[in-house]
């Protein structure tokens, strides 16, 4: 069989396998989108955040894209509670201590509200409580690292989309849209 590799927006509230056994009540999973046999997400996205998933049936790059130890940026737009200060950036530039493990240094910068599809269902608006977009890219991805992190230094997320892992971009798909990739988006994964 061929090897495979497809990008997904992964829209929010949607479970990031194929398959949902644990559930009563019907979650939209994978399988909901994309049709194609045998292929497998490289790391997960939890079913409240969105943004893009990288599908592949190629074992080797599945875990050369997900292991920490290679360190494959991935970066999020974190819409976040209130305006973070320079000490709150600074601290998630460093590393913030989540539970018992603290967090390799980030690369983070302020953005202005990012052109994105609306979340379904928005994110709670408070008139009194501000919010702001956040753009970090992480080198490792712990269970619910980017929400655990933005809270450690004061500023809760409220939504958070991924953009990026690594060279690739979600670019012009809209959430459940997907697609297969590009020769020259391949060749970077075939030299991993």
């Amino acid at each position: 069989m061929p090897d495979r590799f497809l990008l997904f927006y992964k829209p929010y509230d949607v479970l990031s396998q194929f398959t949902d056994e644990k559930s009563e009540s019907q979650r939209r999973t994978l399988k909901d989108y994309i049709s194609v046999p045998d292929v497998y997400p490289v790391g997960r996205l939890d079913r409240d955040s969105e943004g893009l998933l990288l599908l592949t049936n190629n074992g080797r790059i599945q875990h050369q894209l997900s292991d920490p130890r290679f360190q494959h940026p991935r970066t999020y737009w974190v819409q976040v509670e209130n305006i973070p200060d320079d000490a709150a950036l600074d601290q998630l530039r460093q590393g913030v201590w989540i539970q018992d493990y603290r967090t390799r240094p980030a690369q983070v910068k302020v953005l202005p509200p990012p052109d994105l599809p609306p979340r379904n269902p928005p994110i709670r608006f408070r008139k009194s409580i501000p919010t702001a977009w956040v753009e970090l890219t992480l080198t490792e991805g712990k269970n619910r690292q980017v929400r655990r992190m933005t809270a450690a230094v004061g500023f809760p997320t409220l939504r958070l989309v991924r953009v990026a892992i690594a060279h690739l971009h979600l670019a012009e798909l809209q959430p459940g849209e997907w697609r297969e990739l590009e020769p020259q988006e391949l060749q970077p994964l075939l030299r991993l």
